[in-house]
């Protein structure tokens, strides 16, 4: 535990909490503090001037990271006949109908992106109460709901993250790994921010973003100075 107390605080050392980073300056901290035994992730945070408990404050999209994310994500696809064999060429690693239906009813979810074709969300609409509160419930408004599977597939195997606003106002996603070049992350994070700006709701008010911070899994976040990010 005092090893790991100590890694913490060295870390954090030459961090000034009061102070707003550049971009390029608050990744170099970043990564160099990633010092955890395995290939830690860069999450972005964005505090916004949103009350998501109205509905025209709700702020939701996909954003597809030119980079990847790093990760491998299991994609699970509800179709039946050629769409399904569609989604099985495009790499998809579970597909299936009602079946599929029944095994997700019992509590078994081996997958972390859900996509489904339009003709199947009566079925997948039963499943609300069990991928709802994980977050996986098909949506046509992050592409998720679509007869067009292969690009669906493609861009969840590819790098395209999800984005939601938490209750508190703030959107967070995993913009990479702290061993992509600098260079990478700076573009995945400015692209996550530009389609957090594009996302921005029609009931939103005053300031939009009001807090844009990064951080690793096992380091401390570094603030950021927003027109850093959001300048292009």
């Amino acid at each position: 535990m005092s090893q790991h107390g100590k890694r913490i605080r060295n870390a954090k050392d030459g961090i000034d909490r009061s102070k707003l980073y550049g971009l390029d300056e608050a990744v170099k901290m970043i990564k160099e503090r990633a010092t955890a035994k395995f290939d830690e992730t860069v999450e972005l945070a964005m505090n916004l001037g949103v009350d998501p408990r109205h509905a025209d404050q709700m702020v939701r999209g996909v954003c597809n990271l030119p980079n990847g994310s790093g990760r491998t994500l299991r994609v699970a696809v509800f179709a039946r006949g050629a769409k399904a064999d569609e989604a099985k060429a495009a790499g998809a690693d579970i597909v299936g109908a009602e079946e599929l239906v029944q095994t997700v009813n019992e509590g078994k979810i081996d997958f972390d992106r859900c996509i489904a074709t339009p003709d199947m969300m009566p079925l997948v609409g039963r499943l609300g109460k069990v991928l709802g509160p994980r977050g996986l419930m098909p949506n046509p408004k992050v592409g998720t709901v679509t007869m067009d599977v292969t690009n669906a597939v493609k861009a969840s195997k590819g790098g395209s993250v999800e984005f939601r606003v938490e209750k508190a106002g703030i959107v967070h996603g995993a913009v990479g790994k702290a061993s992509f070049s600098a260079d990478k992350l700076t573009q995945n994070i400015k692209a996550f921010a530009d389609a957090v700006i594009k996302a921005k709701p029609t009931g939103a008010k005053g300031t939009y973003v009001q807090r844009v911070a990064i951080s690793s899994t096992m380091g401390p976040g570094v603030k950021i100075e927003p027109g850093t990010v959001l300048g292009g």
